[in-house]
């Protein structure tokens, strides 16, 4: 009898557990896929700095080999090249927000050094940078 009490105690604490974090039981609905987790917190949103030629850009076409097909906000359409320390860490898809910057020597050429998450882009567009 103590040994079942002891099971179901430790069940409580984990679904307690489970249920403060954003309000879903995870146990009774373990396949559960489309539960993004806590919303994000927008902290701060990089800009792009106009020194260095960096300008707001938006995914166009995946074209493969990690480069995309992108439309700058100078009207002109570049193909981006992700930089390896983005590669890494995010994945970029078509109609996400990007900063890149162009090349010097190929006008036709950009490299893509950072993406927007959703709510960066909201604060963006709600603020007037988009």
């Amino acid at each position: 009898m103590h040994m079942m009490h002891t099971l179901i105690c430790s069940q409580q604490k984990r679904v307690q557990k489970n249920v403060q974090y954003s309000g879903v039981d995870y146990l009774t609905n373990p396949g559960r896929k489309n539960d993004k987790g806590p919303e994000e917190e927008i902290v701060r949103v990089r800009l792009p700095n106009k020194r260095n030629r960096e300008m707001f850009a938006s995914a166009d076409l995946m074209l493969g080999a990690n480069h995309i097909r992108v439309r700058c906000f100078d009207g002109e359409t570049r193909v981006g090249r992700i930089k390896g320390k983005i590669k890494k860490r995010v994945w970029i898809r078509e109609g996400d927000v990007l900063i890149v910057v162009p090349w010097d020597f190929q006008a036709d050429k950009c490299d893509i050094i950072y993406r927007y998450t959703r709510p960066q882009v909201d604060w963006l567009r709600g603020h007037g940078y988009l």
